[in-house]
């Protein structure tokens, strides 16, 4: 049996490491947060004689384990022995930024001793050093969203292909609902024939019939999705050529019921007669 792809992530408490495993799950590797280091070398043993055909294993390990930074360098060298390559994705942040996030969680450092945060994590820093040196990836968070954070892991990670694919989402919503914090282009469609008006549509939504020959009659709606669609069809592969793992798609109407199903259901079929790999959301279709 060959051995796994195996990628540890681990750096300065409140760095974004549960963001980072997040991003190896969705790549579908299999993952562990805070497994203690010297438990690892046994876990890999008992994987590699199972038949369980898991080719990706993600680990999240840091001082939350008291003993991980005296551990960890031997461990991995113990593995490396055994023909196991862990690899190894460090993430720091500034201490203005750590402390700022520490703040808005009011959650406790691990190495919280009485001592100021300040002190704490500088502490962590220390000790983790070595660590930090070997790494096969150090990513400062400090500056990078959630969402781009993701991208990077997802970029480094992903195994699997050699040319990256990017994950198209189009997504329906209602503005009165709030606005997609995921969204990466936004189109407003309350320019187009509202059927909300329409006492036998109103009850309805967009993936009705009536609701979407109603919207769809309109000149101004077939104008603007070829219009669309063509720009979408332009961008899209200058987005994937720049390396963007994502790509969130939002269309809005006032309530997200009727006409931005509607526009949303036909950018998604246009797109996929294309040949582009994409998905569809209707965040707010059964919402009254």
């Amino acid at each position: 049996m060959m051995n796994p792809n195996i990628i540890i992530i681990t750096g300065l408490s409140g760095s974004g490491k549960s963001t980072a495993l997040n991003a190896l799950e969705d790549l579908g590797y299999f993952c562990v947060d805070n497994l203690p280091v010297q438990i690892l070398p046994k876990f890999l043993e008992l994987h590699s004689k199972s038949a369980s055909g898991i080719r990706k294993l993600g680990f999240c390990m840091d001082m939350r384990e008291k003993s991980f930074a005296g551990s960890c360098e031997a461990v991995l060298a113990e593995l490396k022995r055994k023909g196991f390559h862990p690899e190894i994705i460090f993430l720091e942040a500034s201490e203005n930024a750590l402390i700022k996030r520490y703040s808005q969680t009011r959650r406790q450092h691990p190495l919280f001793d009485g001592s100021s945060l300040l002190e704490s994590i500088r502490a962590e820093k220390t000790l983790l050093k070595d660590l930090k040196a070997i790494a096969d990836r150090v990513i400062d968070t400090t500056d990078i969203s959630v969402h781009k954070l993701k991208d990077t892991i997802f970029l480094y990670a992903d195994k699997d292909h050699e040319t990256k694919r990017m994950r198209i989402q189009i997504l329906s919503f209602g503005f009165k609902h709030g606005l997609p914090l995921e969204a990466d282009l936004l189109v407003d469609v309350r320019f187009l024939p509202n059927p909300y008006f329409e006492r036998d549509l109103k009850e309805l939504d967009g993936k009705d019939l009536k609701v979407c020959q109603f919207v769809m009659i309109s000149a101004e709606t077939l104008e603007f999705l070829d219009r669309y669609v063509s720009l979408l069809a332009y961008m899209i592969p200058l987005f994937e050529r720049e390396g963007k793992s994502y790509l969130t798609i939002a269309v809005g109407c006032t309530g997200g019921r009727h006409r931005s199903v509607v526009i949303a259901e036909e950018i998604f079929s246009r797109l996929r007669n294309l040949g582009i790999n994409i998905d569809l959301t209707h965040r707010d279709i059964d919402i009254f």
